[in-house]
């Protein structure tokens, strides 16, 4: 079936001014179709911007265009423009209900800006042109609901599900042989292991979830990309591990790392941390992805820039984070000054600008004198003098440890009659 055409002489113009306010109309398509419709409605603002709108936009003007010239649309041609993103929603597993309810928004809104730019003269125009939105307005539901079902019977099919379960094994170090073989992928002697971990904000948890699910969706297209085939991860939207097989180590591989972190960022919207460890023999990827798992948030908790990192880039900070009886001992040497932000802040500002007392106090805004008098409180209440080069090296570890494990600090008691001001 086709969009049939059967326009009145003279209906032209009207078709015409639509075109030429279709970027601002299909905007506001938009905003009354998922932009309005709970819980997509409560996304973060450009969420759907990157991938709807342009089809929004695409498919509006090729349709007022083939009106305007009285000629057919036919379904295979909305196809076209909705296939694509209707398998992306799907795969999101944003429910078919609230698409369709976006869909009949976003038609609404465009009938009623056809109805305010026609003049009484353009009645019977505009009832023939709302007839073929309406054809257009079936063959759009027609195909959302096909590409629905497509995408509900092989995006969870054994295969993937054997991907997933493959990825795991080798993970946990358990036996991979037989699944590999049932996801038809090769395992590799060697693998380079890249954990993901990004930086995000609160969101209600019907919102996290199609957050999280688009996520999922756009890594894992980016990583097969880089393969050239299915990659074997494990991401939750928030933090996850990928293992990709056979990567080269010369520096086009250091580049297309950072690429990927870039263009994560960008799809996602927030900052991307990407730790990579790279030719790990599979017996050892257990350890590795755990490794890799913590620098990625070492990366994240230190403020450092979003970006891919290795251990070589935070060797001290890691070293300075593991367990034992030196980490508790050192946050221990700054435990008088910890309930006070004044000196914890005038002392960050010291080791960041060493000798620069006038540059460190205008950091924290205050007066040379008062930074001088702080770092001195800091010294007799700890018995470390910051000053002085190696206590200061002793200071910048134990604020490290303060400020990446919080546990530390549990154990951090003030000394009997030390008190701070």
């Amino acid at each position: 079936m086709s969009l049939a055409l059967s326009l009145p002489t003279g209906s032209t113009p009207l078709v015409t001014r639509l075109l030429a306010r279709w970027p601002q109309i299909s905007e506001r398509m938009l905003a009354a179709g998922l932009g309005a419709t709970p819980p997509a409605a409560d996304l973060p603002e450009g969420h759907f911007t990157a991938e709807v709108l342009p089809a929004i936009y695409a498919c509006g003007r090729a349709v007022l265009q083939a009106i305007g010239e009285q000629r057919e649309f036919t379904k295979a041609q909305v196809a076209g423009f909705v296939v694509p993103v209707a398998q992306r929603h799907a795969e999101d597993r944003i429910p078919l209900p609230l698409l369709i309810e976006a869909i009949h928004g976003s038609a609404q809104s465009v009938l009623q800006e056809a109805v305010a730019l026609a003049t009484t003269a353009e009645m019977h125009e505009l009832t023939a042109i709302g007839g073929r939105l309406l054809d257009l307005l079936m063959h759009i539901n027609v195909t959302v609901v096909e590409t629905y079902t497509e995408v509900e019977q092989s995006i969870y099919n054994a295969e993937r599900e054997a991907r997933r379960a493959l990825c795991a094994a080798l993970l946990g170090g358990l036996p991979a042989e037989e699944l590999a073989a049932r996801a038809d992928t090769a395992l590799a002697e060697r693998y380079t292991v890249l954990a993901i971990h990004i930086r995000h904000g609160e969101q209600p948890s019907t919102v996290a979830t199609l957050i999280s699910r688009r996520r999922i969706r756009i890594l894992q297209r980016a990583l097969d990309g880089l393969t050239g085939t299915t990659a074997l991860a494990t991401f939750d939207g928030s933090t996850g591990i990928a293992l990709l097989p056979n990567v080269s180590e010369s520096g086009r591989a250091e580049q297309r790392y950072e690429h990927l972190a870039a263009e994560l960022a960008e799809q996602f919207g927030v900052a991307v941390f990407v730790a990579e460890y790279r030719s790990v023999a599979r017996e050892s990827v257990p350890e590795a992805a755990r490794e890799a798992t913590d620098l990625a948030e070492l990366a994240r908790l230190l403020g450092r820039p979003p970006g891919v990192y290795r251990l070589d880039d935070l060797l001290l900070e890691h070293q300075l984070t593991r367990p034992g009886p030196a980490r508790e001992r050192l946050v221990q040497r700054i435990a008088p000054i910890l309930p006070s932000p004044h000196l914890i802040d005038a002392l960050d500002a010291h080791l960041r600008h060493g000798s620069d007392r006038k540059t460190a106090a205008a950091q924290i805004h205050v007066h040379p004198n008062t930074f001088s008098y702080r770092l001195r409180r800091i010294a007799e209440l700890t018995g470390i003098d910051p000053t002085e080069p190696h206590d200061s090296r002793l200071l910048a570890a134990a604020l490290t440890i303060h400020r990446l494990c919080p546990a530390a600090d549990a154990d951090a008691a003030v000394p009997p009659g030390h008190g701070v001001d």
